[in-house]
């Protein structure tokens, strides 16, 4: 979720002092471009995974201080509700063998922190969403106790002056309100960094966001919320509207939501850091000491505090990062598109799949944002959401001018993995681990399998051997979490199986009675 904050009040002399060093930083993040003053890549990749906790009955553990006590490690932090963690990977270099290490470092981290969490009666589990919350379990009470997280909260409650509402429309209808933004809390997800200079940031981010739709449709992993059955990726409603600040009033004049896919192509990573500024008021308006413009006239470089505090405050899908390191400004984009899991094999096949096509795309002659209007690239995102793996996409015709619309698993096999396997080569990854891992990709594609399409096949396989709708998604989530630390890919888990009584956990109580 961001930087670190205070929580000690908030005043209008700050809002304003804040307001005008945004701009300051604006001035100084133009300066900076203009000087040429940023880092080389590094090729230097990161990786961030949301996580939730879970009991052996399926049922979300609201215990993240306990088990983060415990595990005692940097790499996993706290995150907004107490039923969830972050794992953070270390930085590596996009090249040889690195996916097998990535997989075998997060594995590792992984079985630690669950060993760690079974010892207060936890288990990590990797997806989207937990099936098992309820709209009980994701309450303010049930906020981790961070300040940047009550802050947050209370701003965007003040700014949105009711309740926000839930609606989706899916498979089924589900209508929520809540008083707080802890339902944001339902979406866990994956997060991928990449290092760019300036020059190159636009056709990278332009790349990422042209992809987005095929992210979703190969990786979807979340179709329940609050016990009902909506679209195949629902974080993208749930993240929008239950961190959406406008009124309807504004939604009807067009105002854009904070959660946002974006409405065109840019020219550079300014565009994106301005649009921010121009679009979006502050929420946590708290001035950091530095003053930009003096550091940049006296050959510093700042760290543009204000700026990277408020850019953290809009959710778009693909992020443009500032930061600092050993003094030297950096660029990143932060792909923010995938939901977590299902498996360790699962997660590097989309990592691999996305880098290597990235690459790819950004480096043609002619490249898909040309031919393709953001407005399709923006319907596809939502249409993959709904459908995942069966998604049909608006794509440019190759070698043939216009858009045409075409299944997302034919698009993927025929054209998009040749692109990736080039691009992990030009990156330099080992022929191995691009084969092994693309190889997931195709084959979730021949077997028309996600997560999110064996969450609903196993649940209805439960509902059919006679549990009740609670009790099946429990089921579900148990035999998830079985397979998930098994560790085969989603595309080869069987749907069927003995579906029994869930397991007794002595003083395990509903997650909102433990809070």
């Amino acid at each position: 979720m961001g930087e670190k904050v205070a929580a000690d009040g908030i005043d209008l002399a700050d809002r304003e002092r804040y307001r005008r060093k945004l701009h300051e930083c604006l001035a100084g993040l133009r300066r900076l471009l203009s000087e040429r003053r940023f880092d080389r890549p590094k090729n230097l990749i990161g990786l961030e995974i949301e996580l939730n906790l879970a009991g052996a009955d399926g049922l979300p553990r609201m215990m993240n201080s306990q088990v983060l006590e415990r595990i005692a490690s940097r790499d996993f932090q706290t995150e907004l509700a107490r039923c969830n963690l972050e794992v953070n990977i270390t930085p590596h270099r996009l090249s040889g063998r690195v996916l097998d290490q990535l997989a075998e470092e997060l594995r590792a981290g992984l079985a630690y922190a669950d060993r760690k969490a079974r010892e207060v009666a936890a288990r990590i589990v990797m997806i989207g969403i937990l099936p098992t919350l309820t709209a009980a379990d994701l309450t303010a009470a049930n906020l981790s106790a961070i300040d940047r997280y009550v802050l947050l909260d209370e701003q965007m409650r003040a700014a949105r002056g009711e309740d926000f509402a839930i609606d989706i429309e899916g498979v089924e209808h589900l209508v929520s309100r809540s008083s707080s933004i802890a339902p944001e809390a339902a979406c866990t997800s994956v997060q991928l960094h990449l290092q760019v200079t300036p020059g190159r940031f636009a056709a990278v981010w332009n790349a990422a966001q042209a992809i987005a739709a095929v992210q979703v449709a190969v990786g979807a992993n979340s179709p329940f919320l609050f016990g009902r059955e909506l679209w195949c990726e629902s974080r993208p409603p749930v993240f929008q509207q239950s961190t959406d600040t406008r009124a309807p009033e504004l939604q009807a004049q067009g105002v854009r939501p904070r959660t946002w896919f974006g409405e065109r192509w840019i020219g550079s990573a300014y565009d994106l850091f301005e649009e921010n500024l121009r679009y979006f008021p502050p929420l946590l308006p708290i001035p950091g000491p530095q003053e930009p413009l003096r550091i940049l006239d006296e050959g510093g470089v700042p760290d543009l505090a204000e700026l990277v505090l408020h850019n953290g405050t809009v959710y778009r899908w693909n992020r443009p990062v500032y930061a600092v390191a050993d003094g030297v400004p950096h660029l990143r984009v932060e792909n923010r598109v995938l939901p977590a899991g299902p498996t360790v094999a699962d997660v590097i096949a989309n990592t691999a799949f996305y880098y290597g096509l990235v690459r790819a795309l950004a480096e043609e002659p002619r490249p898909v944002w040309t031919r393709l209007p953001f407005a399709a690239a923006a319907a596809n995102f939502d249409t993959a959401s709904r459908y995942g793996i069966d998604a049909r996409l608006h794509w440019p015709r190759p070698g043939r001018g216009g858009i045409a619309e075409v299944p997302a698993v034919r698009l993927v096999r025929q054209e998009l993995l040749p692109l990736a396997a080039a691009g992990l080569d030009a990156w330099g990854v080992e022929p191995a681990d691009r084969d092994l891992y693309l190889g997931i990709i195709e084959a979730r594609c021949a077997r028309r399998v996600n997560g999110a399409s064996w969450q609903a096949a196993a649940f209805h396989h439960a509902v059919r051997q006679g549990l009740d709708r609670d009790a099946a998604l429990a089921a579900m989530t148990r035999r998830y979490s079985e397979l998930m630390h098994a560790g085969d890919p989603v595309h080869t888990w069987p749907v069927a199986w003995a579906v029994g009584a869930p397991p007794v956990v002595p003083g395990a109580r509903r997650t909102v009675e433990s809070a």
